[in-house]
């Protein structure tokens, strides 16, 4: 067993530093851009007066580094070279190394390179085109993956409802295809992030089947300007500018060959928008702790209260032991799994992994948390303010102990392993 990180990847994680440094750092630095990153951040983010959404500036600097990533060929890194990327036999692209990028780029902290707030990064992350790539006609496929690179395939994920979140095997939601072949949808979407710039919506509907059945809901794309599609309102949350939307959908007509993946197998679409999501988001959310760890050593080196270092305190030492005994103890498993996932096909990893992956991830979104409290605490009423990241890096991840599947649902996919009501037990059984 090797633990190394190989020497291709080492020498990338240089040049990226390279490139981020000359280019990105300082975009950044011009025009007072600073001002969406220090304490003056969230409301330099945050249009106010139009619902909270973000404000046209912020996204496009956002946009702007983008850019410059994909022209320096950093940016579409982990797709398969056919759509630009570098995905190749030798490890690049794959998810160990894109688990070891978006570690190492989170534990540089907060900045334009890598902002986790928006999940922008200078070495993207695909979610959408993996959907399409997998699940997607020839049609779809060519009409969409191309599109997305030139900004004109930017899809809203329309699975959670107002009154059904995990439980989206008893969505309201409705699609009855009418004679001429079409389809009619019915129902309602909550959390639909960034439909306020989508151009397609990702519906899902039942089409087959009773309320609770895992087959029968269907996954349907729909342009976003589509009649009978309105915004009701967007949720301010904890960490703002917000771009989550509660959705109505009245009467939505879309074509009959509108359909992603198989009629009925919507959720194993949604399926493979989470895998690569979850263990690269446990990546993030591990570089992020380590983050808020190695900034509060340094601190507690540093602040010397009654004549002597915090750091000679017990008190200080041992929260901060823990916390970095469990980033080595989380760092070994996302690898692994993340190693795991790159031996087999997209579709089998539900199948052979989907508690590894579950496990990497809560429990990552939990430890960042408690690692951003404890830099808080550490810190003192400087952790307190905004001039530090800690709050704003606790209030942004305390999302993800909730979205792409709650801790208490991750935990029980889990158990579901562990107990063979799913997964290799339970197939073994059969």
């Amino acid at each position: 067993m090797n633990f190394d990180i190989p020497p291709l990847l080492v020498d990338y994680l240089a040049r990226l530093d390279d490139f981020i440094a000359r280019e990105i750092t300082t975009l950044q630095n011009e025009n007072d851009n600073n001002r969406f990153f220090d304490h003056r951040r969230e409301h330099s983010r945050t249009d106010w007066e139009n619902g909270g959404l973000p404000r046209p500036e912020w996204e496009e600097l956002l946009a702007e580094s983008r850019r410059r990533a994909d022209k320096a060929g950093f940016y579409r890194f982990s797709l398969p070279r056919v759509y630009g990327g570098q995905n190749e036999h030798d490890g690049r692209g794959s998810n160990l190394w894109m688990a070891v990028i978006r570690e190492h780029l989170a534990s540089k902290g907060l900045g334009l390179f890598n902002d986790l707030q928006t999940e922008h990064s200078v070495v993207g992350n695909f979610p959408d085109v993996v959907m399409v790539q997998h699940f997607g006609t020839e049609a779809q496929k060519a009409e969409f993956i191309n599109a997305r690179f030139k900004d004109k395939f930017r899809i809203t994920f329309g699975l959670t409802e107002p009154e059904h979140g995990s439980d989206a095997t008893w969505m309201d939601t409705r699609a009855v295809q009418q004679p001429d072949g079409t389809w009619l949808i019915n129902g309602a979407k909550m959390w639909q992030t960034g439909i306020h710039h989508a151009t397609h919506c990702l519906l899902f509907a039942r089409t087959d089947g009773q309320p609770g059945d895992l087959n029968g809901v269907t996954c349907f794309v729909a342009p976003a300007s589509t009649p009978g599609i309105k915004v009701e309102s967007y949720q301010w949350t904890l960490n703002m500018p917000t771009d989550h939307a509660t959705v109505s959908l009245t009467n939505v007509r879309v074509a009959a060959d509108a359909i992603l993946g198989p009629r009925g197998g919507g959720l194993a679409v949604a399926q493979a928008f989470v895998h690569e999501n979850r263990i690269r988001q446990a990546a993030s959310s591990l570089g992020a702790a380590v983050f808020c760890i190695e900034e509060s050593v340094k601190y507690a080196k540093r602040r010397k209260p009654f004549g002597k270092a915090l750091a000679s305190n017990q008190a200080i030492q041992f929260p901060l032991v823990e916390l970095a005994t469990q980033c080595e103890m989380l760092r070994l498993l996302i690898r692994k799994t993340a190693l795991e996932m790159d031996s087999m096909p997209h579709v089998e990893v539900e199948h052979r992994l989907g508690d590894k992956v579950s496990m990497c991830n809560y429990w990552a979104n939990r430890l960042v948390c408690q690692a951003a409290d404890q830099a808080i605490q550490t810190h003192g009423g400087w952790g307190y303010s905004r001039h530090y990241p800690f709050e704003h890096i606790w209030r942004h991840h305390r999302r993800y102990r909730i979205t792409e599947g709650s801790e208490e649902i991750q935990m029980r996919k889990v158990a579901g392993y562990m107990f063979g009501f799913m997964g290799p037990k339970k197939e073994a059984k059969l």
